[in-house]
């Protein structure tokens, strides 16, 4: 079964041909997604549970073992991507990015709200916010643990310690937004909203995730036109393609569920292939748009 690694090092991301495409691509400004966040600002207390309530407690045993993988990866990246980000935040060049950046911190807030709310209502794990975390831990696998307690951790700090660090906020946005966000989150969503609606249980969390994917893609949105803007130095668009190409190999272990086989693995009814294809194709159209060529970085054929 072919994995997310093998498709980016198969060079199946394709190239930009002719530079003047990209310019006809129009990418919203850090302004124009700041005003779009006023109009679709949402609150998180307001979303119903109580279906979801009786329809967690008739799954089975097996069912509820396979979603707690998945949404404590949810609940645990949310909380560590609000904590993170401040030094992305200090790092803007404009009063309009100052703006739109910190309504992204306000958005992961949010969603780690969200998620502790289904935990407590749904899940009926007592105690503190931190205890619902620290639970949720248990289910994560390492290759998790790397990306969201180690490379995000040291990524964010460099920007912490040194604001106008521009190779450092290139970094951190390419493992942001193109990785976490719009490579794995989005994915994620993608498929468990899909099977949930399918199933028709747990309204309440899918109204919620429904919610949290449109804010990730005005997230994934800005990193796409921030790092476009980069790209134009070659010597930044270059690190791009060698971050993107690091980080695919931890990216792949990512989405395998924690005691899986990573050769071949199914998340809910939906296989490996699948979850991989999709997450890849919504990082390369991303590239495209950027002017990254995966297939010709660097690292990509010995990551």
């Amino acid at each position: 079964m072919t994995s997310l690694l093998e498709l980016a090092s198969q060079g199946d991301v394709g190239t930009i041909a002719d530079e003047s495409k990209l310019a006809s691509v129009t990418l919203m400004t850090p302004q124009q997604l700041y005003e779009l966040w006023e109009r679709q600002n949402w609150q998180s207390h307001t979303i119903d549970f109580s279906q979801d309530i009786p329809d967690w407690e008739a799954m089975d045993d097996d069912l509820r073992e396979h979603l707690a993988w998945n949404l404590s990866s949810f609940f645990v990246g949310e909380e560590r991507v609000t904590t993170q980000f401040s030094g992305l935040v200090m790092s803007y060049e404009s009063q309009s990015e100052e703006a739109f950046l910190a309504t992204q911190q306000v958005d992961e807030a949010r969603h780690a709200q969200h998620f502790n709310r289904f935990y407590e209502q749904v899940l009926k794990i007592d105690g503190t916010f931190e205890d619902r975390l620290d639970r949720a831990r248990r289910d994560l696998n390492a290759a998790f643990i790397e990306m969201f307690d180690v490379v995000l951790v040291e990524w964010g700090q460099r920007l912490v310690d040194d604001p106008a660090n521009i190779e450092a906020k290139v970094d951190f946005v390419t493992l942001y937004h193109m990785i976490i966000e719009g490579t794995l989150a989005l994915t994620g969503q993608n498929f468990l909203t899909a099977y949930m609606e399918r199933k028709g249980i747990l309204p309440g969390w899918v109204e919620g995730f429904k919610l949290i994917s449109q804010d990730e893609h005005r997230h994934v949105a800005y990193g796409t036109w921030f790092l476009r803007e980069k790209a134009r130095d070659p010597a930044l668009r270059e690190r791009i393609g060698q971050r993107l190409a690091e980080l695919i190999p931890l990216a792949n272990g990512v989405l395998v569920p924690r005691g899986a086989d990573p050769q071949s693995y199914t998340i809910l009814d939906y296989t490996m292939e699948e979850t991989n294809a999709f997450a890849f194709n919504a990082l390369n159209r991303r590239l495209k748009v950027i002017g990254i060529d995966l297939a010709r970085a660097p690292a990509a054929a010995s990551a």
